[in-house]
């Protein structure tokens, strides 16, 4: 087996260079990092992560705790999140804490214990005890996603002025009983979305009726529960907002099931776009969130983090985009709309 003496050899370099080169611990030269990375190819060495993880006291690894991983949304953000980590050298470490703060706090000790530089946490409902552990441990940390303490730096989206657009969106339209889809209880995306959705209302008159406010709990199946209520009311919504992609499979599974056409019977917005979301029969209208913007900032933020552990906090908000499409009505003429 080729050893770092061996690939030096072949480079024609010292020891602590191709050391250098493979652990990112000092800038080197462009022409000389490319010989070593030559010299590594032709000798196949492969480096020994345990024992520059013991000399470095770093693992080149970076934990993130991400529930829901099912969701489409979900899955992009890993895939922005896994190639930056890649790109600066890192592996990512997976684990899922199924919105469950006990197992929340569980995974980030684990992932911890498995010596992580840095973790990536999408926070739960009750984040409490996990935050308290790595904050405790000086643990360099990002929040995701979900912005719930600005002494911690985080990044995610835009919420509140979203949601209001989408119900504003609909209030032109002419419709006057708008529900809202909402997501898993207490989560701060959740919470925000509610208050996009009630400011959207006021804004435009709407008296707030808690029968269209029902919880859809971020899961399809349960979101098409939902608006199977909502279609049980003595006076159904004209237009549905839903707070995230798996709700919006959910609603639609229930339009259908109900032989409820969008958006001639009733209007269809969603928070989230999702590759075929431009397919679907009628063409969705959505909020888009910048998920691999958001993915990206995120691991750039939390490198700058273990460079620097004294770095004042940031918090960034990325503005979605509104991708205007059919299942709003807006291409309906003016008799068949509420």
């Amino acid at each position: 087996m080729a050893t770092m003496a061996d690939v030096a050899r072949l480079a024609g370099v010292s020891i602590a260079t191709v050391s250098h080169v493979l652990n990112g611990t000092r800038t080197v030269r462009p022409e000389t990092r490319a010989q070593v990375l030559d010299a590594v190819r032709a000798a196949d060495y492969t480096p020994n992560t345990v024992a520059q993880s013991l000399a470095t006291a770093r693992t080149r690894t970076i934990g993130l705790a991400l529930s829901a991983i099912s969701n489409p949304y979900f899955g992009e953000l890993l895939h922005a999140v896994e190639s930056e980590a890649a790109k600066a050298g890192y592996t990512l470490l997976l684990v899922d804490p199924h919105e469950d703060p006990d197992l929340e706090d569980t995974v980030v000790r684990k992932l911890h214990a498995r010596r992580v530089d840095g973790v990536l946490l999408a926070p739960s409902a009750d984040p409490g005890e996990a935050l308290e552990y790595l904050t405790n441990r000086a643990v360099p940390t990002v929040l995701i996603d979900r912005l719930i303490d600005d002494r911690m730096d985080q990044v995610g989206t835009e919420n509140v002025e979203a949601v209001a657009g989408l119900v504003g969106h609909l209030a032109e339209r002419g419709h006057r009983r708008i529900a809202l889809v909402a997501g898993h209880p207490g989560l701060a995306t959740t919470v925000e979305r509610v208050e996009g959705y009630e400011r959207g209302l006021s804004r435009h008159g709407l008296a707030k009726d808690p029968a269209l406010l029902v919880d859809g709990h971020s899961d399809a199946d349960l979101a098409r529960a939902a608006v199977q209520r909502l279609l049980d009311l003595d006076r159904p919504p004209t237009a549905i907002v839903t707070g995230n992609n798996s709700m919006t499979i959910g609603a639609m599974q229930a339009l259908r099931d109900a032989k409820v056409e969008v958006p001639r019977d009733i209007a269809l917005v969603a928070f989230d776009d999702f590759p075929w979301a431009d397919l679907f029969a009628p063409r969705l209208t959505v909020v888009a969130q910048p998920f691999d913007r958001i993915g990206r900032e995120a691991v750039r933020l939390l490198l700058r983090r273990m460079a620097d552990p004294s770095a004042t906090p940031t918090t960034t908000r990325m503005t979605p985009g509104f991708v205007h499409r059919d299942s709003c009505g807006c291409g309906l003429p003016a008799a068949a709309r509420p």
